[in-house]
């Protein structure tokens, strides 16, 4: 190629698009990366998220099983109580000694009927939360086999992308220096202002690629001339012919491949 002063307008043009599609095949490739850790994390937080409820269920158990055994210690002493004033009774020297006595064994007796049936329903409450940590083992083991493929995806991605990505990035550096450094500045500026940071695009069925503004026959004669860099007037992008598009896209394909 030319030095950046004889560099003809077509040069440019070229060198532009070929930078172009080196810097897109760089942002596919991050791209491709980019959703790929955000499913793993989403996924590792899952899975934690499952594993605290999976805890917290397992704690519930434990409280409620401590529960039941506080409620048969109860029934333990309530019984000994029962048997006491029974025995007192025997033993009491006017009726209301032997009334107050009834009335303690009639209590204790209640408070057993009622600690057998908390005692139920805690039984209860323990098979509802077993058949929950049952189920969220469940969804446990299968996000955790989902997150070990997705981790083995990324890091496959990565092992293979990273080599990829490092050699492009070299090229870009090296195609920039080919083209003149105001040149370089408008096409990064473009880029940053635009949709898929696609700052040069071929004319496509006669509008700007990726646009569905028409552009005028006479400018799109002109820019097939390849005489001057032209910018479409409403994305601001800078516009190649369809011949020249698809003679660099072949030339940076066999680029690619050799990566």
């Amino acid at each position: 190629m030319a030095t950046k002063t004889e560099a003809t307008a077509e040069e440019k043009l070229r060198a532009l698009y070929d930078l172009q599609l080196i810097d897109s095949r760089v942002d596919e490739i991050r791209n491709v990366r980019g959703e790929l850790p955000l499913e793993v994390e989403d996924l590792e937080d899952e899975v934690l998220g499952l594993k605290t409820r999976l805890d917290k269920l397992k704690t519930d158990v434990e409280t409620i099983n401590y529960e039941i055994t506080a409620k048969k210690n109860l029934i333990d002493e309530s019984k000994v109580l029962v048997k006491k004033y029974t025995e007192q009774q025997k033993n009491v020297r006017n009726s209301r000694e032997f009334n107050s006595l009834t009335k303690e064994v009639e209590f204790q007796e209640l408070e057993i009927q009622l600690a057998e049936k908390n005692i139920k329903e805690f039984k209860v409450q323990i098979e509802q939360k077993k058949e929950v940590i049952s189920q969220t083992k469940e969804r446990l083991s299968e996000r955790e086999a989902h997150l070990k493929h997705k981790k083995s995806e990324l890091d496959a991605i990565l092992a293979e992308t990273e080599k990829e990505e490092k050699a492009l990035i070299k090229k870009s550096a090296e195609y920039e220096e080919q083209i003149e450094e105001r040149l370089v500045k408008a096409y990064k500026r473009i880029r940053q202002n635009v949709k898929n940071g696609l700052a040069v695009v071929p004319i496509e069925r006669g509008a700007s690629g990726g646009s569905f503004f028409t552009i005028p026959p006479q400018v799109q004669v002109e820019i097939a001339s390849r005489k001057k860099i032209i910018t479409d007037e409403h994305s601001g992008r800078i516009l190649v012919d369809p011949v020249l598009a698809e003679e660099e896209q072949e030339k940076m394909q066999k680029l690619f491949s050799k990566l």
